[in-house]
């Protein structure tokens, strides 16, 4: 049975000047169906767990950055619906600035999301209004005093407009995941956002879709275009960081996995917190995996994401070279 929500009406509005980060992405609910397996065209299956939370790829880093410590901002659009109120409540709960976030007429973007016992997920999105995304003199005078910017993928194909002509406008560093939605439009597409990028994640499938090639060379190829860190998150086998002159691979940690979901958004949080910090790039690999391991270990890419105390005393572990046994 899906769980009664709690929705506050409300904005937080920090103020430019103090927001570090700013993601730029869809803002969704996820239906999320916990499944006896995920079937084949024409079987029918039994879903045993019904639950709805806040999702969408940057905003899901975005409120684990916020959760960490981090001062954010969103810029997104959500419908004028009971879903649009609480995907913003949840914003501000988190602390993540919201004056970015438009209400709009129309339905809240939601990704109906199937998981079955060993916690991996297909995945199907209806973008609602997110894909209605414009560029504003607002949203410009927004990002113009951010340090970063985390941008990740909307449906609609002309949004990746709006996305780099905001980007040619800020001086901001940029954080890029594309996503599969992404990665299928291929290299040429997404080469004008690719070569402003300061570091841009993707999993094993996305860069091998995107480049053409396996991950390492496909690393190498992102690199020759200008993106200046390339980060590959592989699953259960850790993560690989390659730059122009070092390349690097990080072991995973070993957890129980109950929920793939978020994962890679979860990563991008920690990696992030750790450029942030100015920490090197093997600690911050090793900050990543932990914060997706924490994802992974509930159900939703937010319940198991947890809170500034505890990347603290993770990140003395990872800088003391303990790593949590790896």
């Amino acid at each position: 049975m899906t769980e009664p929500r709690s929705i506050e009406v409300g904005a937080q509005e920090l103020g430019t000047s103090m927001v570090e980060i700013i993601g730029i992405g869809a803002l969704n609910i996820d239906k999320l169906y916990l499944v006896e397996r995920i079937g084949a065209a024409g079987e029918e299956i039994g879903v045993y767990s019904v639950s709805e939370q806040p999702g969408g790829s940057a905003a899901n880093t975005i409120a684990a950055l916020a959760r960490l410590g981090i001062k954010t901002g969103f810029i997104g659009r959500v419908g004028d619906d009971a879903d649009g109120a609480y995907l913003r409540s949840e914003m501000v709960k988190e602390g993540v600035d919201t004056q970015g976030i438009e209400i709009a007429r129309g339905r809240t973007g939601s990704a109906i999301v199937l998981v079955d016992p060993g916690g991996e997920r297909s995945m199907y999105v209806h973008p609602g209004v997110n894909d209605a995304l414009s560029l504003t003199p607002e949203n410009l005078s927004y990002v113009k005093n951010a340090r970063y910017l985390h941008l990740s993928s909307f449906v609609d194909e002309t949004i990746i407009d709006v996305q780099r002509e905001i980007l040619d406008r800020s001086k901001a560093e940029i954080s890029f995941a594309p996503g599969m939605l992404y990665a299928r439009r291929g290299l040429d597409a997404l080469r004008g956002i690719i070569s402003k990028t300061r570091v841009i994640f993707l999993n094993r499938d996305e860069i091998e879709m995107l480049t053409g090639s396996g991950y390492r060379k496909g690393a190498g190829e992102l690199n020759e275009i200008g993106a200046e860190i390339v980060v590959v998150t592989l699953g259960g086998d850790g993560c690989y960081i390659r730059t122009s002159d070092a390349e690097v691979s990080i072991p995973g940690l070993a957890t129980r996995v109950v929920d793939t979901t978020g994962a890679g958004d979860a990563f991008c949080a920690g990696f992030l917190y750790g450029l942030l910090m100015d920490e090197p790039l093997s600690v911050c690999g090793r900050l990543g995996n932990w914060v997706a391991m924490k994802c992974i270990g509930a159900v939703g890419a937010r319940e198991g994401l947890h809170r500034a105390f505890e990347i603290v005393e993770a990140k003395t572990k990872i800088c003391g070279h303990c790593c949590f046994s790896v």
